[in-house]
């Protein structure tokens, strides 16, 4: 397929690491070098699937199509505050949507994810255009009494629509299943039944263990998939990497030994936002202009699992 119509949407409220420093042991100075991030977006009173709505309604006016020329819709999340129906059907509900919709949790790499089914379909012949949206919430899965975790994150929605084409050039999934390195759990509604202790615990991340596998999985999967599509590295014009942590992105530079301007970034003020992040940051980096035709982008991205994957897509 090929990437027709691209959107993003953003919470209003916009919170800096000196606001944060208001209310816990942190500054500016201590959160920008370990992470990357000077402020993020989060959301205060808007409701997610307004922003995804919103998300999709631009990458749908962007690719010229309707919302009756979708066949098929698929929605990233990871949590939101509906545990049924699921956020495709609210956003396609709020869009006037008539197709299949479907919600994975790949967590951050949900958006490379959800690409590699459509274009799975799109090769059986069962959908000509589609739309996918990677609208997430990560600010609400944190303590916000824990500055390990809370100032990573922001909130947001990207979307792309695709149809028919053949520039979606390559597609690598893994997975190393990792229970015990990103984490949440919630207590669901009791029964009579119920004897076992349940306790809701916020997100817990190892970190370190996070930042090895993210590194090793991105440039190990990268120069692979490169390597199955015939390419090189001096063929890609743009990394389009997961939004996660400065570090991390610097370590993949540093690895892939590209230069700066090969890596758009955002992550200054959105921070990360989950698998919203590399649709965010690609709607923007088309918005300014800076994607030509033929441009050929890599997408990597990694996360809860543990899971990561790798794209290459020309424009």
């Amino acid at each position: 397929m090929r990437i027709i119509g691209t959107g993003s949407s953003l919470p209003k409220k916009v919170v800096t690491n000196d606001m944060l420093s208001e209310f816990l042991d942190t500054s500016d100075e201590w959160i920008v070098p370990r992470t990357g991030i000077r402020s993020r977006h989060v959301i205060s009173d808007e409701e997610l699937e307004d922003l995804a709505a919103d998300a999709a309604a631009k990458a749908l006016a962007a690719s010229g199509l309707k919302t009756s020329d979708i066949d098929y819709f698929i929605c990233s999340n990871v949590v939101n505050e509906y545990l049924t129906p699921g956020l495709s059907c609210i956003i396609g509900y709020k869009l006037g949507l008539t197709c299949p919709c479907v919600d994975i949790n790949c967590a951050c790499p949900g958006f490379i994810y959800a690409l590699d089914i459509v274009e799975a379909r799109w090769k059986a012949g069962k959908l000509h255009n589609a739309l996918i949206v990677c609208a997430e919430e990560p600010s609400r899965m944190t303590s916000w009494q824990d500055r390990s975790t809370c100032v990573l994150f922001g909130d947001g929605a990207g979307a792309v629509v695709l149809t028919d084409g053949d520039n979606i050039r390559g597609i690598n999934l893994h997975a190393e299943p990792s229970p015990d390195k990103i984490w949440q759990k919630r207590i669901l509604e009791p029964t009579p039944y119920i004897t076992k202790e349940e306790v809701s615990v916020p997100l817990q991340m190892k970190g370190r263990d996070v930042f090895r596998f993210a590194v090793n999985a991105s440039t190990t999967q990268v120069e692979a998939l490169l390597s199955e599509c015939g390419m090189t590295k001096d063929d890609v014009t743009y990394y389009m990497v997961h939004q996660a942590n400065a570090r991390i992105i610097d370590s993949i530079k540093q690895y892939l030994a590209e230069p700066e301007e090969k890596f758009p970034s955002n992550i200054a003020d959105h921070g990360n936002s989950s698998s919203a992040s590399c649709t965010i940051l690609l709607d923007e980096t088309n918005r300014k202009g800076l994607l030509k035709k033929g441009d050929i982008l890599v997408f990597s991205a990694f996360g809860a699992g543990l899971l990561s994957a790798a794209a290459v897509l020309e424009w």
